[in-house]
C-alpha cells in the first residue's frame, strides 16, 4: 500500500520517530549518543526546527519539535541521518543502511496533547524497564524540563508555549511539570498516541483533525479502528 504524504505545517508541533533497521541498535556507546545529539543540534539550528522534548532509546529516537519551514523536519533528519550513518559505520566497521526507512511523524494538537506527549516521550525509558525514574535516564529532555538542568545535553531545547504557561517563572514551571508525572498517562491517550504515530494521523480532537485535513489536503484520521500494534522493544 502506498504511503500517505506527510503533513507539512510550519508552526505546528510534530511527534517524530526514527527507528533502526529491523529494530537493531543504533547506539552502542556513550559517544554514539553524543555524536547524534551534536549532529541534531547543528542541523536543527540550520534548518529551523525547534525541539521541545526528546529521548534517545537503544534502537530508536523520539522528538517533539516544531518546524518553522515546510522542509525543516525533512532536511534536519536527512542531514542527521547521513552524518550519523557515516559515523556509525566507520566506528563499528560495518556497511549498509542503519535506519528502518523514512522517519514517522504526526502533527500534534498542542492544546490537547502537547504536555501529555512530552510525558509520553520522557517516560519511554521507564516503560522499557531501563530506568526507575525519568531523571535517572541521561538521554532525554526530562532533566531540562522538570529540573532546569542546563549544559550541552539540554540548553539547545526550545520551550513550547504550552510548557511556558505552566508557571510565571522557571521554578514554578518546573514544579508544575514534575507534578504532571505523579499520575499515569490515561490508557486511551496512550493508545491514541501510538496509533496516530504509527499510521501518520493527526493527534488531536475531531475539530483539530478537520482543520489539518483542510490544510494538508488528505485524511487526518482513520475511517475505522484497526488491530492494536505490538509493542516495540525498548519502549514505543
Amino acid at each position: 500500500m502506498a504511503r500517505l504524504p506527510r503533513y507539512v505545517i510550519p508552526g505546528q508541533p510534530q511527534h517524530i520517530i526514527q527507528r533502526g533497521n529491523n529494530r537493531q541498535a543504533i547506539f552502542a556507546a556513550e559517544a554514539d549518543y553524543q555524536f547524534f545529539r551534536d549532529a541534531l543540534v547543528e542541523a536543527a539550528a540550520k534548518y529551523e526546527l525547534a525541539v521541545h522534548a526528546y529521548v534517545w532509546m537503544t534502537n530508536h529516537v523520539h522528538l517533539l519539535a516544531t518546524p518553522a519551514l515546510e522542509d525543516s523536519i525533512g532536511k534536519t533528519f536527512q542531514s542527521v541521518g547521513r552524518r550519523y550513518v557515516q559515523y556509525f559505520n566507520y566506528t563499528y566497521k560495518r556497511s549498509g543502511t542503519l535506519w528502518e526507512g523514512r522517519y514517522r511523524a504526526t502533527v500534534v494538537d498542542s492544546e490537547r496533547y502537547l504536555l501529555t506527549l512530552m510525558r509520553y516521550i520522557e517516560l519511554n525509558p521507564l516503560r522499557a524497564g531501563m530506568a526507575v525514574a525519568p531523571q535517572d535516564y541521561p538521554w532525554s529532555s526530562y532533566r531540562r524540563n522538570a529540573l532546569g538542568e542546563g549544559g550541552p545535553n539540554a540548553d539547545w531545547l526550545t520551550p513550547h508555549e504550552e510548557y511556558m504557561r505552566l508557571g510565571l517563572d522557571d521554578l514554578a514551571r518546573q514544579e508544575a511539570y514534575r507534578a504532571l508525572f505523579v499520575s499515569v498517562i490515561d490508557q486511551g491517550d496512550l493508545a491514541e498516541i501510538r496509533d496516530c504515530t504509527h499510521k501518520g494521523w493527526a493527534l488531536g480532537s475531531e475539530r483539530f483533525r478537520d482543520a489539518i485535513e483542510a490544510l494538508g489536503q488528505r485524511r487526518a484520521a482513520s475511517k475505522g479502528v484497526g488491530r492494536p500494534r505490538k509493542r516495540d522493544i525498548n519502549g514505543v
